[in-house]
């Protein structure tokens, strides 16, 4: 039976808030349908959307095995859509659906030294609302960081959680990190404290 994500699933999005001392979460926004259903026991993809493949497998392994220890079948979705299909949103619905996937969490860097505005109106307009037409456009606005970040870097990750059978979001969250060390530890430290916030929330297992 398909199920919808439970806002501490969601919580996902909270780990930027805390991991570091110039880290805050500046928007956020949820679905009605996100309320009070559990995951736990369905798979659910883990999803980084960035072009620096070696980072994306780390931060996906990172991501689904933190939710696998807590009662979430996580799994990477590198190990499920060849990488030649992956930007594709036709391409990777057929492996999506083929693993009976029924949530996905993405985490997308929106920019490394601007900002942008977010409100009710956008995660209910554009693109947002659908799981695969956020996908294609998700990989075709990719902020590339494997030439490293500058020594003063402000960093906005978003974070989105959706509801694969249905093709709809249920929660989003943007966060803003100061001068983060480098890609890999702020990704890594970021998926820790994610889980973290879903314990807080008392809808993943400890």
């Amino acid at each position: 039976m398909n199920r919808t994500l439970p806002v501490s699933f969601v919580a996902v999005a909270l780990g930027a808030l805390v991991f570091a001392a110039d880290t805050k979460l500046t928007s956020t926004w949820k679905s009605p349908e996100a309320a009070g259903v559990s995951y736990v026991g369905q798979k659910v993809a883990a999803l980084v959307i960035t072009k620096d493949d070696s980072l994306r497998i780390s931060a996906e392994e990172w991501l689904a095995e933190e939710l696998t220890a807590r009662g979430v079948q996580g799994v990477a979705t590198y190990r499920l859509i060849p990488k030649e299909e992956t930007t594709s949103a036709e391409k990777a619905k057929v492996w999506f659906d083929r693993a009976q996937v029924q949530g996905v969490v993405v985490m997308r860097l929106v920019s490394a030294d601007t900002e942008r505005t977010y409100s009710p109106v956008v995660w209910s307009s554009g693109y947002y609302p659908s799981f695969y037409g956020y996908y294609g456009y998700g990989w075709t606005t990719v902020i590339d960081l494997s030439g490293g970040l500058r020594t003063e870097t402000k960093v906005v990750i978003e974070t989105l959680v959706y509801n694969v059978p249905k093709n709809t979001l249920l929660w989003a969250a943007v966060s803003e990190t100061q001068n983060p060390k480098d890609a890999r530890t702020f990704m890594k430290d970021l998926v820790a404290t994610v889980v973290k916030a879903m314990q807080k929330e008392g809808l993943a297992k400890r």
